[in-house]
């Protein structure tokens, strides 16, 4: 099992994220596009990251954004594993 990170390494990692938030204890954020057909190209890559990292985040498609969040579900809560999918995301994009 991975462990749960503490405040400190929290804040850490948070930092070196843009745009990023803690939102009822999973990783978040909101990425906005031109239109509906970007965001579910997004999404989709977003799920092949997924994939190849065994580590499912819920996407949330709407209309011109698609919001991202993510935990460790077997830790209960905030992992390195969460913080490496986020870092994969933003250099997809």
């Amino acid at each position: 099992m991975t462990e749960l990170l503490n405040s400190e390494d929290l804040v850490r990692k948070l930092d070196g994220l843009d745009g990023w938030e803690i939102v009822e204890g999973e990783l978040r954020k909101v990425f906005k596009f031109g239109d509906y057909l970007e965001g579910v190209e997004f999404a989709k890559q977003c799920g092949e990251i997924a994939e190849a990292m065994n580590h499912h985040p819920d996407l949330l498609i709407q209309w011109r954004k698609v919001t991202v969040s993510i935990s460790t579900h077997s830790a209960g809560g905030l992992t390195a594993l969460d913080f490496e999918y986020a870092e994969k995301v933003e250099e997809g994009r």
